[in-house]
């Protein structure tokens, strides 16, 4: 093999979490949530395999709180499309959410609930912990701010009740909410343009009320030097840091050309005026947060239209609805919730710690030590929360001297993996799009999980918004293309199967499925042992469709080795047993690499062989001959295959 390969090999942790954004507890999951859950599990698959079962642990679960949730409840009860509470909604959700990713495959050591079930006490606990950190080392300060309030309802709206136009600089999402639209850009409310209230339909004033708020704005320092580190240390994707450090630029406004005259006749606060050439629009940057809100507030009063640009604002760590976790009194505010977003940051701690039944400092082994890592999988519009609030929170809680180099017992900074957009027919894959996509147990009806597991892992949804269009669902395709959601798929339901049902027919027809003895090929083991070597640094580096790639070739290559090796039918001779014992390699290296992509069939696969599963995928014995893993030192059987079984199956409905 490839010896410097062999010596740059990338390292991976002693112990490792995986996890996924949570879906919201008001609706089922569709193929965008599909496709995120896919590629965790692969990578939870994989680490498994790499580091060893015991040492990793992928959790999940239902994020049941959110104003998403409580509206979504609201409008059903008064359409009288459902009658229970709303824990019998989320947990109805939340039900069907955990059957289709059994379907699928998806390997959760825990699904959990934030609002119920085993996890509820924990998360809980959770979140009064990280509470009275941030509040015992005064990281959190009250700020009376401005609410949307509804005078022709009488009632306070929560973020989803109130729908405009989104601020920010070169964003054209008119799905934005209170204080954050649908592209996750967060501002203040009295920035929202055009406000609405969906009970009444009426713009609502703005009253005043108070929160706990962190400034992450304190930590801008620290952040920049995470992201360096990230930049230099991490395969963390170059998108995801360009993006979080737009977060990190001084506070800014962008304004229209025509109005620029009579912006430079106002009092502002002290600011640096860039322009460019050929921009239908001039910048004003300032040095504080409070001189922009400032600034944006004599421009309002002058009826100058303007867009803020991305900045570090207070994070809101509490809310007013009644629906969500508990915040601990204090002598200053009683009665508050968190708000959702925050406190699903850290519910993957509390699910950590249900799993492990943990009541004391059990977690912080896999949350809170220099050989631990946790992967966090996400779609791209969640980055800043991940990224920026996340870390923000995680540096707070360290008390008056944080630093990014986190010592043990701190909370690790996690691994961002972050997907782009999957597009179902052109549109991206939202519930709240024109084009609905298709739910992912409507997929069922077309696709076995499998076939769907490898096209999505196919796809390059890790640099680039990827399409989705499956032949039965797409009212433009022509009876005559081919399916593109079964390309993937087709290298193990045609290629491989193919060609590990050949060998073992030859083995039972000629060798009574017995294994013949000898040593692999030196160049058969070289190929086989530079493709493990090429997909470990891959999987570590998030390249996860260029594995299928690498694997679509050397897969094709046993069906073509065997092919040559077959055509004369001659068996039972040096060469022949030879060429056999070399497919096998192949088969087993092909199998190894393609667990995380396909399980059941690999799997499958191993037990026909006869030899031990566990053994078989466990890493450690990678570059090992298949005889290291016979049960006889001469002589080992296989598993008699019967006709038409097959490995890897196709759906009933591509039968014809």
């Amino acid at each position: 093999m490839n010896e410097f390969k062999l010596k740059n090999r990338p390292n991976f942790p002693k112990r490792a979490i995986v996890t996924s954004g949570m879906p919201y507890g008001n609706k089922n999951l569709h193929c965008g949530h599909l496709s995120t859950f896919i590629h965790s599990d692969f990578y939870a698959r994989f680490l498994r395999d790499r580091i060893g079962k015991d040492n990793v642990i992928y959790v999940c679960g239902t994020d049941c709180y959110g104003s998403p949730i409580l509206e979504g409840y609201r409008k059903l009860v008064e359409s009288k499309k459902f009658s229970g509470s709303i824990i019998d909604f989320v947990k109805g959700n939340h039900d069907s959410q955990k059957r289709v990713l059994a379907e699928y495959d998806i390997s959760l050591d825990l699904f959990g609930a934030s609002a119920f079930g085993e996890a509820k006490p924990y998360h809980d606990n959770m979140s009064a912990y990280i509470f009275n950190k941030l509040s015992n080392s005064g990281k959190l300060e009250i700020m009376s701010t401005l609410q949307f309030y509804d005078t022709k309802t009488n009632t306070f709206l929560n973020g989803r009740q109130v729908q405009g136009k989104c601020p920010f600089e070169n964003c054209k999402s008119e799905h934005a909410y209170a204080d954050e639209c649908d592209q996750g850009h967060q501002y203040m409310p009295e920035e929202l343009i055009d406000p609405v209230s969906t009970l009444s339909g009426e713009k609502p004033e703005l009253r005043s009320i108070e929160n706990y708020y962190l400034d992450l704005g304190a930590y801008t320092e620290l952040l920049n030097e995470w992201l360096t580190g990230l930049d230099e240390h991490t395969p963390t994707r170059k998108y995801v840091i360009k993006e979080l450090r737009e977060f990190l630029k001084k506070p800014e406004i962008y304004i229209k050309n025509e109005y620029k005259d009579r912006v430079l006749s106002l009092n502002l606060p002290k600011y640096e005026l860039i322009e460019e050439n050929n921009k239908p629009s001039f910048t004003i940057v300032f040095d504080k947060l409070v001189d922009r809100e400032k600034a944006a507030e004599i421009l309002s009063n002058n009826e100058i239209r303007y867009r803020t640009g991305k900045t570090l604002v207070p994070f809101r760590l509490t809310g007013n609805i009644e629906w969500g976790v508990k915040v601990p009194d204090t002598s200053k505010i009683k009665g508050l919730t968190f708000w959702v977003w925050p406190e699903s940051l850290w519910a993957p701690i509390s699910f950590t710690q249900a799993y492990l039944k943990d009541s004391g400092d059990a977690w912080k082994a896999w949350w809170c030590s220099s050989d631990s890592e946790v992967y966090q999988f996400i779609g791209e519009d969640n980055i800043y929360f991940y990224g920026i609030a996340q870390s923000g929170i995680w540096l707070a809680t360290q008390g008056k001297n944080p630093t990014v180099n986190v010592p043990d017992g701190e909370l690790k900074f996690t691994q961002m993996v972050a997907n782009k957009h999957t597009l179902f027919l052109g549109r991206k894959a939202s519930s709240s799009s024109d084009t609905p996509p298709p739910m992912a147990e409507d997929l069922l009806a077309y696709y076995t999980p499998e076939q769907i597991r490898a096209h999505m892992l196919g796809a390059n949804v890790g640099n680039n918004n990827v399409p989705f269009s499956p032949k039965p669902l797409n009212p433009n395709a022509s009876p005559d293309e081919t399916d593109p959601v079964l390309k993937e798929g087709s290298l193990y339901t045609n290629v491989l199967n193919r060609a590990v049902r050949s060998v073992f027919y030859v083995l039972g027809e000629h060798y009574n499925w017995t294994i013949p003895e000898g040593k692999v090929s030196e160049s058969v083991k070289e190929e086989g042992d530079n493709t493990i070597l090429d997909c470990e640094r891959l999987i570590h580096d998030n390249k996860i469709h260029v594995v299928l790639n690498k694997l679509d070739g050397y897969i094709r290559n046993i069906n073509k080795h065997f092919v040559k090796l077959s055509k004369d039918g001659v068996w039972n001779t040096p060469e022949a047993n030879q060429g056999i014992v070399d497919t096998l390699y192949m088969i087993k290296v092909a199998t190894l690499l393609s667990h995380p992509i396909v399980p059941k069939g690999t799997e499958m696969i191993a037990d026909y062989l006869n030899v031990d599963k566990e053994k078989f995928f466990n890493w450690e014995h990678c570059f090992e001959e298949l005889s290291y893993f016979y049960n006889n030192e001469t002589g080992h059987k296989i598993k008699e295959l019967l006709p038409r079984v097959d490995f890897f199956k196709k759906h009933p409905s591509q039968l014809v």
